[in-house]
């Protein structure tokens, strides 16, 4: 008797009869025989998914944290990250007396707050809060480049990639979770320091919200945001633990885009309000000498806005602006400048009181707005005593200065003369009281600026003496052109306006670039 020959369908029978290596590990833990290295993976993260109200969170037990940024690595290559990209970074913590000093290594990502300031500032909606999960997620189809989140938050965690045009960030590897894994950072730390964990949104609202409330020392108030990673650490952290980098000088990035549009636009509003103020208290003045004014604002506002424009890296995408205006005051920004446009259009062949004063209104709203966008990023040298000073006092100031100029140039007339004349006396007082004011805060907090000259970061140029000497000068040829006529005074009043509207480009300068913008303690700046 012949043995039936063994066909592939026999072979393919036999093999579905055995576990697979992934059924036999089931097995084993159906069966309490946990592997040796159960202990490394099992609580990395939660069996359940977390139920209404709930949400994932990073937990960082800081004792078993080295700082070997084995988390770093894995982040940057699993998530594909420019050269130049971190979406995780190790800090250090110090403190403690010299008989007992403290160091502590702090390993941070995204925090994934439940009140995130990044999508509360997005104006064009590229950040969402998953429902089901409470992760924080970017949406790079959606995200224009403004990076005003990169702003708003205060652990520097948004990084923007110039190549794309994009601001990026940790998603908390939410597709690996998922799928049941867990995150790069999280995996990849070989003694466990990173974990993720399910909380209660409530929970995290009521700690976030007692005063004076830190994850960690030198970080940012958590009331602002309400984090929701905990740090946790079986020694007690002296008070005076400091990161590492506290004392460090750092000079933000210059956004030029920006400062230009913010003097410009400003410079624009004022004039607006100079027309305004003309029109009602001189209503003899010259129809041309009005639209002139207006012109010349029109003209400053829309160079302003395509300023802006070159501050985004996708400006494409920038008629969507408009999205976040129920939360976001640079939408807001945005739709009061593209109402102030209109309405400054509108008024240029019409010499219409209301019109004009519709116009100064909505260009005061508009600075209103601008100035908002950066306290609400709670900056302490962005404060609202700080900004609204700066702000609506450049816009009186450059106003007054470029309707002087205007005017002189443009006046024949006696009463266009003494209207030219009413607002070079303006700008002079207006232009001394902020000096004074600016001067004093300076010396009242000389920490950043000192800094800045110690370390030479500057370089041969120093802002500060040039804005010194350019007061001098639009103050000294503001004054000669009043008591001059003809060529000579109008030479004299567009020179103060120049030096006048320079040294508002360097203050603006200054505004972005001193600014202390908080981060979690001890990171490396990016």
């Amino acid at each position: 008797m012949t043995t039936p020959t063994r066909t592939l369908i026999d072979d393919l029978l036999a093999e579905q009869q055995q576990l697979t290596a992934v059924e036999r590990f089931s097995s084993r833990h159906e069966n309490s025989e946990l592997p040796a290295q159960a202990r490394y993976y099992r609580d990395l993260i939660p069996l359940d998914k977390p139920r209404p109200g709930e949400q994932y969170a990073f937990a960082v037990d800081l004792d078993a944290c080295t700082g070997c940024k084995a988390c770093v690595s894995a982040c940057h290559a699993l998530n594909g990250l420019d050269e130049d990209e971190t979406w995780r970074n190790v800090g250090l913590l110090n403190g403690g007396t010299e008989a007992e000093p403290y160091q502590q290594i702090v390993t941070t990502a995204c925090h994934h707050c439940v009140d995130p300031a990044c999508l509360n500032g997005c104006p064009v909606l590229a950040y969402e809060k998953d429902a089901d999960t409470g992760i924080v997620r970017h949406l790079d189809d959606q995200c224009i480049g403004c990076q005003y989140c990169v702003l708003k938050c205060p652990y520097d965690v948004p990084k923007y990639s110039a190549r794309r045009g994009i601001v990026r960030k940790c998603d908390m590897c939410h597709g690996r979770l998922a799928a049941g894994e867990a995150p790069a950072c999280v995996q990849a730390c070989p003694n466990g320091a990173i974990s993720i964990r399910v909380v209660a949104k409530a929970d995290i609202e009521r700690i976030s919200s007692a005063p004076g409330e830190q994850m960690v020392p030198g970080a940012f108030e958590s009331s602002y945001t309400k984090p929701a990673t905990a740090y946790t650490s079986r020694r007690p952290i002296p008070a005076n633990a400091r990161g590492s980098d506290s004392d460090a000088a750092r000079p933000e990035p210059a956004h030029w885009p920006l400062v230009w549009m913010l003097v410009l636009t400003q410079a624009a509003a004022g004039l607006f309000l100079s027309n305004w103020l003309a029109a009602i208290f001189k209503p003899q003045i010259s129809l041309a000498a009005g639209v002139l004014l207006t012109t010349t604002g029109f003209g400053f506002l829309l160079t302003g806005l395509a300023a802006s424009i070159l501050h985004l890296g996708r400006p494409l995408g920038a008629w969507r602006s408009f999205l976040g205006f129920r939360r976001s005051w640079m939408s807001r920004e945005i739709v009061a400048f593209g109402l102030l446009a209109l309405t400054a259009g509108a008024s240029i062949p019409f010499r219409s009181v209301a019109l004009n004063g519709a116009t100064a209104l909505l260009g005061f709203l508009s600075v209103f707005c601008s100035a908002m966008i950066y306290i609400d990023t709670r900056r302490t040298s962005w404060t609202a005593s700080l900004t609204f000073p700066k702000f609506f006092g450049s816009t009186l100031l450059l106003g007054s200065a470029a309707a002087a100029c205007i005017l002189s140039i443009l006046g024949r007339a006696e009463e266009t003369n003494s209207v030219a004349h009413a607002a070079a006396l303006s700008a002079a007082a207006i232009r001394t009281i902020l000096f004074l004011w600016e001067t004093r805060n300076r010396f009242r907090s000389p920490l950043q600026v000192n800094r800045f000259s110690e370390l030479n970061l500057f370089n041969s140029f120093n802002p500060f003496n040039l804005f010194n000497l350019l007061f001098a000068v639009s103050t000294i040829t503001g004054f000669l052109a009043i008591f001059s006529s003809g060529p000579i005074a109008s030479s004299l009043a567009f020179l103060s306006f120049v030096s006048t509207f320079i040294s508002q480009i360097i203050e603006r300068y200054l505004f972005f670039t001193t600014s202390t913008a908080p981060r979690m303690p001890g990171a490396v700046a990016q």
